[in-house]
């Protein structure tokens, strides 16, 4: 019986892989295959019970309220045009510098995935804004599109990131499973905050390695990376284009670090503060706030609507007994826990091909999460390496969301073999720095913990 749980999870991909809705995907198949065990007398109707009392949950959790918050922060400064005043000063910068345009880009798709925290939002937006004035300098068409695909994805470390807003909420309720499982009894409990802190090194690291390799490759090939033909620009026009983001952001992030505000209540202030800052530019009307607040509905009801459907696959696939399956195979398994954290990755690198972060982890991680806390893994650490794992899959050729997202805005003389060029030394960017975070985990676990202290 417990393997049906695993033709249950292959028979999602497949359909997702069809191009199915995930959400319905996820509930459909999960209540046929329950449907099909009840008649069979292999499958305990008792479980579904359990589902009026999770979707209770959702709406009593408090958390989740940040990701409707982040989303409509990160809209409101798309809709306001403050990225592509951003990079424009950015640009005016860096650009006559060997490089320098390529540089202006991961730093403007820092801020902007600190305050969007989507990858398709960040590489479409970047896209549209960088891609063309890099083409123009001269930039090498690999370059251009491996420097815009890699940015992008920082969305999904840069706190406050909504895949970690999401895998917080997943790895709390998981940690708590572990306990259980080991029989302990402790106050002690993972947060969003914590992982916003926890992600600011490694998140940091990255885009210091991005920054390196392209002032390398810039001296090494400079016909790739020429200086851009740029107006000078004024000390007061960068700080006019730089602080206003720059002071929201740290505001932001600085009042879940110093325990002033919780992730929600940060959330609430960073929304507010988008708002009040497009308007004092005069860059908000009524039209604009309405596609804001209606581009903010639509994602926040995909988001929830996939964590309904993942709570009835979740409870199918442990009334079929698939929790217990995958418990053994990993103690079976030679390594302990790394071998068995090892194999978890690579699942979910190759799933980060078919599905996104969000389904991700509403359907893998309350899976394997309890399992891997319980041997002992460190709960912040294993989120940082899932979050850092799916950004490595959305860049990898030929399936990354990413090169899609960036296919569909870039020009037709741009090759799709060329945007797959650019992004492999992105690629082994991150998987040195994954690599770095295996063997030293305190990147991910110091900052965290000095500051319960």
């Amino acid at each position: 019986m417990e393997y049906l749980s695993l033709y249950m999870f292959l028979a999602v991909c497949l359909l997702l892989m069809l191009g199915y809705p995930v959400a319905f995907t996820l509930a459909g198949t999960a209540l046929a295959f329950a449907a099909g065990g009840i008649i069979a007398g292999v499958f305990d109707a008792s479980f579904l019970n359990a589902f009026p009392g999770r979707v209770f949950g959702t709406i009593n959790n408090t958390t989740l309220i940040a990701v409707p918050l982040f989303i409509l922060m990160g809209t409101i400064l798309e809709k306001s045009r403050i990225a592509e005043e951003l990079l424009s000063s950015m640009s005016r910068v860096f650009g006559r510098l060997q490089g320098g345009l390529g540089i202006s880009v991961v730093v403007v798709g820092m801020f902007l995935a600190a305050s969007t925290g989507i990858v398709g939002a960040t590489v479409v937006t970047m896209g549209l804004l960088s891609l063309p004035s890099m083409l123009r300098a001269g930039y090498s068409p690999a370059l251009a599109t491996g420097t815009i695909c890699a940015t992008g994805t920082l969305g999904q470390i840069i706190p406050p990131s909504i895949a970690l807003v999401l895998l917080g909420d997943i790895l709390a309720n998981a940690y708590q499973q572990a306990q259980l499982k080991m029989n302990v009894f402790s106050t002690q409990t993972v947060s969003v905050g914590d992982l916003f802190v926890g992600a600011l090194i490694p998140g940091l690291v990255l885009v210091a390695l991005y920054i390196i390799y392209l002032t390398v490759y810039a001296r090494i090939r400079p016909d790739a990376a020429p200086p851009a033909e740029e107006d000078p620009v004024s000390v007061a026009e960068v700080l006019r284009g730089l602080l206003p983001p720059l002071i929201l952001i740290v505001l932001v992030l600085g009042s879940i670090l110093v325990g002033a505000a919780t992730p929600t209540e940060a959330a609430g202030f960073g929304a507010v503060g988008a708002l009040v800052l497009a308007m004092v530019r005069r860059q908000m009307n009524l039209a604009r706030l309405r596609e804001a607040v209606i581009d903010t509905m639509e994602v926040t009801c995909m988001v929830f609507m996939i964590l309904i459907g993942a709570a009835v696959f979740s409870l199918v696939f442990r009334g079929f007994g698939g929790e217990e399956l995958i418990h053994g195979f990993f103690l079976d398994m030679p390594g302990g826990v790394m071998g068995a954290t090892l194999v978890v990755m690579l699942v979910i690198f190759l799933l980060g091909f078919i599905l996104d972060f969000i389904e991700i982890t509403f359907v893998v991680v309350p899976i394997v999460g309890p399992i891997l806390l319980a041997m002992g893994l460190d709960p912040i650490w294993l989120g940082i390496m899932i979050a850092l794992n799916l950004q490595t899959s959305f860049l990898t050729p030929p399936f990354g969301f990413a090169l899609f997202y960036l296919r569909g805005v870039a020009p037709d003389t741009v090759s799709t073999g060329a945007i797959y060029r650019g992004v492999l030394p992105f690629i082994i960017i991150q998987l040195l720095l994954m690599t770095a975070l295996w063997f030293w985990p305190q990147m991910a676990t110091w900052l965290p913990a000095l500051l319960q202290k």
